[in-house]
Order: C-alpha cells, then structure tokens, then sequence
C-alpha cells in the first residue's frame, strides 16, 4: 500500500490528462446516443386534416436506389444508411410506416414517381424538371458535387476546362439539364448509373463524371481521383414527393423542423464522419494528439490499477475472515462429534470415510488417520463377511435415500453385540445428495455397565 500512497500524486496528474486525451471521445458518445434512441422520440403535434389523412394513408411508398451511406440494403437485406434513420425518426414522430420499393437508377426511380407507383423519394437532387412533378421538402443537409477523372489526367477545377471533352454522367442528373444549357461546348454522355459512367472514365471513353463528394469518396481511388468541388452547385437532402400530395409534404415538413440539431448531428456523424477527406495534420498536432492519447491510457491505468488494488485488499479481508468463521465452525463441529459417547461416521457416495469421533476410534481399535479415506472393508476393524454386508447396507440406503433406524446383532471382532443402529443419507445447501452419516449404540456394552443380565 506504500508504494500507491507514494504514487498518488502522479496518478492524479494521469488522471487528469487521461480525462482531457478522452474528451472528444465522451462528446462523441454523448452525441451517438441519440441516433438509436427511437423509441424516445415524441410525436409531433398534426392538425385533424393531416391526423385523418395518415389513418387513410399509414403506408408510404418510398422509391429506393442503392446510395452507400445515404440509403443502401446491408447483408441481410434491410434498408440502412443515413436517410433511412431519417424515416425511422419522422415514423416515431408520425405513425407513419414507409416501404421501400427498390429502384435500379435514377431515371427509373423518377419513373415510379411520376407514374404514381411510389410516394416519395430520400436520394433526389431539386432541379427545375424535377420540380415539374414533385414537391420538395425542407433541407435536412446536404454536401457538394465534385469532379472525378482519370487518375493520369490533371484534376478538374471547375466546368470550363471540360469544353470539347467528354463529361459522362448518370441518367437525368440533377446537373445535366443546367450544365447542357449553360455550358453547351461540353459533349455530355448519358448512361445509367454511377458506377457506368465510372467505368466509362477508368476505361478512357469520357474525361470526367460528376459525383456527390460523399459518395466520391466510397469507392477506392484505383484509376480515378476526386478532383475540386462543382462551384457553385450544392446537393441539398430533401425528401422528394410526387405532385397532388400536400398533406403528406406538409407532415414530412413539420416532423424534419421538430428534428433538433443534437439529433440531425448525431445522425450524420453516424454514417459520415470521417468519410470526406481531411487536411493532413501537422506533426505538432499529432505529437499532441499522441501524447493526450498516451496520458489518457496510463491515467486510465493507473486509476484501474487503484480499484484494483483497493478492491483485491477488501476481497482478501473478506476471505480471510471467511476463513477463519469457517475454521470456528468446523472446530466446533469436531469437538461437539468427538464428546457424543457413541460411535459416529461420516462417508461419501462411494462409502469412504470422511469423519468420525474418538468413540468410533476406541470401538474399532483404529485411528481416523489410518481409515481416512477408505472403505470399511479395506481396513480389518470387523471381520470381513460384517464389514462387506454393512458397505452394501450403506450402498443400498444412499441410492434408496432413506433414513434408518434399528435394533440388530452384528459381529465384532470381540463376538457377537447387539447394537441400535441409525444412518441418516445429508445434503449438500443445494439439495445434492453427499453421503451417509451413521452410527450406534453398544446395547450389549451399556447393559454390562448397568449390571444387567437380562437375555439379549
């Protein structure tokens, strides 16, 4: 204990810089708490207009395209990702139950929604033809577009440099229709999803393709890299709605503005912390980092080490103390089975000897150091033919569990006594069964002593 009260001071000092090495890490626990607590959520308050329209409608159908982080089937087949947790939250908040309907690209997902098939949308980019057929909802986020190209041409900055090359982008991109009208010296090729037009710059048959910076990022560098942000042109989240649906645009409006800000930052953090790319830090910093890391872990160590220690004393105490009531208890035993005047034993489910008393000792002419252990057959404390006809006795009794009492005449090396006999089967505290204890009055012997000579 010395060598701890010594040590108080430092580990002090370690605790300390242990507790500021882990402060981001408990901001982040306390922020990550919020993005599973679902069943927290209170239900917003809705007008009766909009409380009957989810009675008519508690189903909405949500067009769903593979978009890694965003919305994506994990290895059991069920909808995840950030917008997905979106929906939890405003179905806790509504009542309303949304299905995902799987769609393939992004024209056959605008498809869907202009034919009526599916509701609403999680992944859609606002522009001006989407806008012709659906509504959108308040911003829940966003992120930037930036360009890819191949990994041996020189990255791009901006739209300009694309004139008279190939941009390859996915079918009916949210940029295309502004990028064909404002830049119209750019050769824009179609195709139908992202990972095509990926392909189609790998393999050299397009210079460039336009992505969402998070979803740049995913996908390994290989032949491509992400070159600068699309200036100007921001990906704001939205939940997209089909035309002729205002009860449900407004429902989705009032369940995102309840959202706090506490729960839209866990979310995304959730999913999208550290995918974007971020500035290399000095080795300044990452010394301080490392030695914050450091000091955290032996402060962390020591503290644990204290615990510990203090925990493993009072564990010792206890034992000790244990011990000692046991060892009382156990002395007492002894000297309570040694002073009863008549022979008692002790012996386990295969009839060993565990215990017995002086009297047992003097009636058979043995010490319990020499029988300890054994069978009463093993050791020639009664003739042969008794001692095998009294193991089976007790054999018997213990696989029959019952007590027995009796009056009987059982041969001796010194002849022939008449003896009452009684052996009771014991337990253990869980009701196992652990032996046989036993024992007998001389009758024979007390009736010399008491000068009677009546018949046996």
């Amino acid at each position: 204990m010395r060598f701890f009260s010594g040590l108080k001071p430092g580990l002090c000092w370690l605790v300390l810089l242990g507790g500021f090495g882990l402060s981001q890490w408990s901001e982040s626990a306390h922020l990550a708490k919020h993005a599973d607590a679902v069943e927290a959520v209170k239900p917003i308050e809705l007008d009766e207009h909009e409380r009957q329209w989810i009675r008519d409608n508690p189903r909405v159908t949500v067009a769903s395209v593979q978009y890694p982080l965003y919305l994506f089937q994990d290895e059991h087949g069920q909808w995840s990702g950030l917008n997905n947790d979106v929906l939890k939250h405003i179905s806790a908040m509504t009542g309303l139950q949304f299905v995902h309907q799987e769609s393939f690209s992004t024209d056959h997902m605008l498809e869907r929604l202009q034919s009526g098939v599916a509701d609403i949308s999680t992944t859609l980019a606002m522009n001006e033809e989407r806008r012709a057929f659906l509504d959108f909802s308040h911003g829940f986020g966003g992120a930037g577009w930036v360009f890819v190209v191949h990994a041996g041409e020189a990255a791009i900055q901006s739209l300009e440099t694309l004139a008279k090359r190939v941009l390859v982008l996915s079918g009916r991109h949210a940029l295309e229709e502004g990028i064909r009208r404002d830049y119209p010296s750019i050769e824009i090729r179609s195709v139908k999803t992202y990972g095509e037009a990926r392909a189609l710059v790998e393999s050299g048959e397009a210079y460039g393709t336009i992505e969402n910076e998070i979803g740049a990022q995913l996908f390994p560098c290989g032949l491509l890299k992400v070159g600068g942000l699309v200036e100007g042109k921001w990906e704001a989240d939205h939940l997209a709605v089909r035309k002729g649906m205002p009860e449900l645009l407004s429902i989705l409006n009032k369940a995102l503005g309840a959202f706090s800000v506490a729960e839209l930052r866990s979310m995304r953090l959730k999913w999208l912390a550290g995918v974007s790319p971020l500035p290399a830090p000095s080795i300044g910093a990452r010394m301080i980092e490392w030695g914050c890391w450091a000091m955290g872990v032996l402060g962390l160590f020591g503290l644990l080490s204290i615990v510990w220690n203090r925990r493993l004393a009072a564990q010792v105490k206890q034992r000790r103390e244990a011990e000692k009531d046991l060892g009382d208890q156990l002395a007492f035993q002894h000297a309570l089975i040694d002073a009863m005047p008549d022979p008692v034993f002790v012996r386990d489910l295969q009839g060993r000897l565990l215990m017995c008393n002086r009297s047992y000792e003097d009636a058979l002419s043995v010490r319990q150091e020499q029988v300890l252990g054994r069978m009463l057959f093993e050791f020639d404390a009664l003739p042969q033919a008794t001692a095998l006809m009294l193991h089976d006795e007790f054999m018997l009794q213990m696989h029959t569990r019952k007590t027995r009492f009796c009056k009987r005449h059982l041969l001796f090396k010194g002849g022939l006594r008449q003896i009452y006999q009684w052996t009771v089967p014991f337990y253990s505290a869980d009701g196992k069964l652990r032996g046989l204890l036993g024992g007998w009055t001389d009758i024979t012997q007390r009736r010399k002593e008491n000068g009677c000579r009546c018949p046996h």
